[in-house]
């Protein structure tokens, strides 16, 4: 890069108009639980009662949050995916959930989420179908839903675009967030509308949407497979020009749930995702089991120093700076206070890796010296010089991810009685 990393991610940022959706809302990228990856549209409760979509799903994992030490890690919200509705809507042409998987109304949930401290989401389709093929939310539907969803008490709105034209998008998206505003309640609004469009310029206005939508989803659902891990990754970083600037506090890219805990990543993977998920400052929205996770899955999905780098206040969302022939492949978001992370990659599918750099190499200013603490390990390296060279081991598709503070530098200055140490902030 011709101008150093952390510079240039700044200068990017600084750029930028300071506008967006301003509802007060997401500030910090959204943190909880969604349905649909683990869960999907499974509406077989009578052989698969613990399985299904049904209040009783959404009340276990809205337990779990509560008593399972999430709820206090900033995993706030319990968000229905589709198919959670009753195929037709009720005499006066509401929204009502299917009656024998939600015989309580989405009123009662919402309620039993709140008095555990938590926040409910729910999905809705700005079509005539949702994906799942349940009543959507036609443009003449649009203050209606909002008023249904704001009554129940809902916290934050999914709106997909299954079976809808580019044009009813282009309308009932800023639609919908003028309707929800009107309701005088606080719903996040995820929009579903830039994947529909292709993700990027010129379809996609990502000015426009910062001002209509809190978070957004660009791209394909993600599977339960490393390989859509990485199509994700891929996309987003190849695209990182145009998507990076895009976010901040109260509007971000969505690159789709956490895959954490299911069965298609190896604990390396799980950590990358993880790991580069935080460097993209994306929401932290898991898609798993929390009844029966397990304790190496927990561990990375709690991870304290992980968590705080993604709510970082700031907002900046990283940016890939380097991709080495040797399949290593480094990021590095800005962070308050001068701080930093950085994150080593490897695509590499034969062995662990020594990889061998410096913070000047990686674009970081001269002179200055970090305390440096590894995400995962917990170990620290003090006083590392930004000349200093380094080496990291790095397994196969799994990463090192650091944290970087500056420390107070110390520079030479001759004078009279010799050499002197001088402390810089």
């Amino acid at each position: 890069m011709g101008v150093p990393a952390v510079v240039a991610v700044l200068a990017v940022v600084l750029a930028l108009p300071a506008r967006g959706l301003e509802n007060g809302l997401a500030r910090t990228p959204p943190m909880g639980w969604l349905a649909w990856e683990r869960f999907r549209c499974n509406v077989n409760c009578r052989e698969e009662p613990h399985q299904c979509i049904s209040e009783m799903l959404f009340m276990e994992m809205a337990d779990r949050l509560a008593e399972d030490g999430w709820r206090e890690l900033g995993y706030k919200y319990i968000n229905i995916d589709d198919c959670w509705a009753a195929k037709q809507r009720d005499a006066e042409e509401r929204l009502v959930p299917d009656p024998e998987r939600f015989p309580r109304g989405i009123k009662a949930l919402a309620d039993y989420v709140h008095a555990r401290g938590l926040k409910l989401g729910i999905y809705g389709d700005l079509g005539t179908l949702t994906c799942g093929g349940y009543p959507g939310t036609t443009l003449d539907r649009v203050e209606q839903d909002a008023r249904t969803f704001a009554e129940w008490g809902v916290d934050m709105l999914k709106l997909d675009g299954c079976y809808s034209s580019g044009k009813e998008q282009a309308q009932g998206y800023p639609k919908m967030a003028r309707a929800l505003n009107a309701t005088g309640r606080p719903i996040i609004y995820s929009c579903s509308w830039p994947a529909y469009q292709g993700g990027l310029p010129p379809k996609v206005n990502y000015t426009l949407l910062g001002e209509i939508c809190n978070l957004w989803r660009n791209y394909d659902d993600i599977q339960d497979s490393w390989d859509s891990v990485l199509s994700i990754v891929d996309w987003f970083f190849t695209n990182q020009d145009v998507l990076q600037p895009a976010a901040g506090p109260g509007h971000w890219n969505d690159p789709d749930m956490l895959i954490i805990g299911n069965f298609g990543l190896s604990y390396e993977q799980s950590r990358s995702q993880m790991a580069l998920w935080t460097i993209m400052a994306a929401p932290l929205l898991m898609s798993t089991d929390l009844r029966t996770i397990l304790p190496s899955a927990k561990e990375i999905l709690q991870n304290r120093l992980m968590i705080q780098i993604n709510q970082d206040p700031l907002g900046i969302q990283g940016r890939r700076i380097i991709k080495e022939k040797s399949h290593i492949e480094v990021f590095l978001r800005p962070l308050s206070q001068a701080a930093s992370a950085l994150v080593f990659f490897s695509r590499r599918t034969d062995m662990p890796f020594r990889y061998t750099t410096s913070l000047a190499k990686l674009g970081f200013p001269e002179g200055a010296a970090y305390e440096v603490q590894d995400v995962y390990s917990g170990k620290i390296i003090s006083g590392l010089k930004t000349g200093d060279n380094f080496t990291v081991i790095i397994n196969p598709s799994g990463v090192v991810m650091w944290y970087l503070c500056p420390k107070a530098q110390l520079i030479q200055q001759q004078g009279p009685r010799g050499t002197s140490r001088l402390p810089l902030l």
